[in-house]
């Protein structure tokens, strides 16, 4: 009986610890296994953050502004033609179409993709990155929203037109206020896509465009072990605060 409360408490520790060691490792220095405790505890890391040697700072906007276009984008994109998705006789067949970029890794996926932006020279270059991820994640906010528009909404869009309402009076006084919760969901789940995402950025970016994620890796393959904490913590304070705003707001 007591098991059941142990195997909780290991688990509880294991989602706690990356949370508790990777802000630990950006703070030492001189830590060395097998130390128990560093030499000393120093800000000197975080305070490169902005030094144009290391470029996490240039990396943490890029990757910020990188994401947030990939949101709203598909997110926008997504919530438009699921609609014509949801009312097609042909739904489950675009929908079949929608899961395939997901059957591959992201790598594959690049790989695939890579030669037509070599072809259009947008390889290499932010917007070739925007694009790629795009393609990899607006189908899948046609996923998300396809369940949304059912029977029930079409109805109070009929009702509204029928009361005299316009096509943008509907959109704006009637859809818009259920859908938001689910948009801002779809907003969230598509940022954290493309903030996370590696594979594809590596491949179409080709090293050039430095996100986080291409930075943790680099400084993981370079042994930096404080430069991959501090890049790691970086990378997951967008989640932190997402979650907390998503369990405080969107899904009261």
């Amino acid at each position: 009986m007591r098991i059941k409360p142990i195997l909780l408490f290991l688990l509880i520790i294991l989602l706690v610890l990356p949370f508790v060691v990777l802000p630990f490792l950006s703070l030492v220095k001189g830590y060395r296994f097998p130390q128990i405790w560093p030499e000393e505890f120093t800000l000197t890391h975080w305070g490169s953050l902005f030094q144009q040697r290391f470029g996490l700072g240039k990396s943490l906007g890029l990757s910020a502004l990188l994401s947030l276009s990939v949101a709203v984008l598909v997110t926008l994109l997504g919530f438009f033609t699921s609609r014509h998705v949801a009312y097609s006789p042909y739904k489950n067949r675009w929908l079949l179409m929608a899961y395939f970029p997901f059957i591959l890794s992201p790598v594959v996926y690049g790989a695939f993709l890579l030669y037509y932006f070599i072809h259009f020279n947008l390889n290499g270059q932010l917007l070739g990155v925007i694009m790629a991820q795009v393609l990899l994640i607006y189908p899948f906010t046609i996923i998300l929203f396809t369940n949304f528009w059912d029977h029930r909404l079409k109805a109070f869009e009929e009702l509204s037109i029928t009361l005299g309402g316009t096509s943008w009076q509907t959109f704006y006084k009637v859809l818009l206020p259920i859908a938001k919760k689910i948009m801002l969901l779809c907003l969230f789940q598509s940022f954290l896509l493309s903030w996370f995402e590696y594979g594809l950025t590596s491949i179409i970016g080709m090293g050039k465009v430095q996100t986080l994620t291409i930075n943790v890796f680099y400084f993981v393959g370079e042994a930096n072990i404080y430069f991959a904490a501090l890049a790691a913590c970086l990378l997951i304070l967008p989640p932190v605060f997402i979650l907390y705003f998503n369990k405080k707001w969107v899904l009261r």
